[in-house]
């Protein structure tokens, strides 16, 4: 018989394995950041910043000593993170670097399909042209070329400079040295990634199993689909044949869901069923989430877990939204008691509170209340905004709203 996972023991140790259980405000030194994110895989990036950038966002929640500054210094001179593609654009350490060489070929191969047909035998001139400039002149950003008359409706849509170097930077021939304004600044990948990870190879069988290996230790548990998906380098036959070549390192569990439906079959190393005895409880205090948390990436694991759904509804026309642009999820304890809409406006110097939303039998009771309300002032602190506006009747939930 599989053994069975509570969901109360299943939530702990999804917010354990996503470092939400470490002490919050801990001084955190540099080395201490970096093996945050070794323990998370990567952290994704996003232009979007409300309140804040979905990376700066993510690290503050784990430990509010974080500061935006850390982050840069790790790509940019400790060289101990890089930038590239996950499920998204994600910052990831460096020492992963010599397992996506294998992505990079798989890349190549696939764009070289397209790129053919879009721009037909003249983008290798273009392609060599502009690593030409960057080998001789330096790192540069795509506005550094000239731009298209007509509005973009894709990267190949773009000016054939602008692929090229998007082209490269996804085959592995650029890496982003920085960012400017959030603008990519590309460089060659020999002056961004040291010597030691550029020059290590693995084969591939040894790719697809610290692909998989890596990404199931980070999960906790998982399917074979979850276990593709965290890395998104894997394709589903490989993890196919990785479980079946692995059965003997693999125990079958069952996770219970929180509404108490089926539960689902997963797998997990014995070392993280051992740790279920002793994972730690999370802090009670109130955590504002990135829309872009790792420990939301997967909507529908999220739901099953936390009894939580969440979209974002960004793309949703506003007449049609049932919550906001762009909402946070609440996570309290262990428990996701809400959502709120919020917002640094920087050009007022302040933070605008809108609207929070209990989930189904959270009760606004004064300590959460006051919870909340500090943890929107450590948001505000982070943001750099010198003042907090609530919106008139922000708490009241939609059986209490005024009509």
């Amino acid at each position: 018989m599989q053994p069975l996972i509570p969901n109360r023991l299943a939530r702990r140790l999804l917010i354990h394995h996503q470092a939400l259980s470490d002490p919050p405000h801990r001084a955190q030194t540099l080395p201490e950041l970096q093996a945050v994110i070794e323990r998370l895989g990567y952290v994704q990036v996003d232009s979007i910043a409300i309140v804040e950038r979905a990376h700066h966002q993510i690290l503050f929640a784990r430990n509010k000593t974080y500061k935006q500054k850390q982050l840069h210094q790790l790509i940019e001179r400790e060289r101990t993170l890089f930038e590239h593609w996950t499920h998204d654009a994600s910052v990831i350490p460096v020492s992963f670097f010599p397992y996506w060489k294998h992505r990079f070929i798989r890349e190549q191969e696939r764009l070289d399909q397209r790129r053919a047909a879009q721009f037909g035998s003249a983008f290798n001139e273009t392609v060599n042209a502009v690593l030409k400039r960057i080998r001789d002149h330096g790192p540069v950003m795509a506005r550094d070329f000239e731009a298209r008359d007509k509005p973009s409706t894709g990267w190949w849509d773009w000016h054939p400079s602008k692929a090229a170097l998007e082209y490269l930077w996804r085959t592995g021939a650029l890496q982003i040295t920085r960012r400017e304004g959030f603008q990519k600044v590309y460089d060659l990948t020999e002056r961004v990634i040291p010597a030691a990870y550029r020059a290590q190879t693995v084969d591939h069988d040894a790719f697809v199993d610290w692909a998989c290996t890596a990404a199931l230790a980070r999960l906790g548990f998982g399917t074979r689909g979850q276990i593709a998906a965290f890395f998104q380098l894997l394709k589903p036959a490989e993890v196919e044949e990785w479980v079946a070549a692995n059965r003997a390192r693999l125990e079958e569990v069952r996770i219970e869901s929180a509404d108490g439906s089926k539960p689902r079959t997963a797998y997990a190393f014995p070392a993280t069923l051992a740790e279920l005895d002793t994972v730690p409880e999370p802090p009670t205090r109130v955590r504002i989430l990135s829309p872009f948390d790792p420990l939301l990436r997967d909507r529908g694991r999220a739901e099953r877990i936390f009894d939580f759904h969440y979209r974002i509804e960004v793309f949703v026309p506003e007449a049609q939204r049932k919550y906001g642009y762009y909402v946070f999820p609440v996570l309290r304890g262990d428990t996701i008691v809400g959502r709120i809409d919020m917002k640094a406006d920087r050009p007022n110097d302040l933070m605008s509170v809108r609207r929070f939303w209990p989930e189904k039998g959270v009760r606004i009771s004064k300590a959460l209340t006051v919870a909340l309300e500090a943890e929107i002032e450590r948001l505000r602190r982070f943001t750099g905004v010198s003042r907090t506006d609530y919106a008139r009747d922000w708490l009241a939930p939609d059986w209490l709203a005024p009509s």
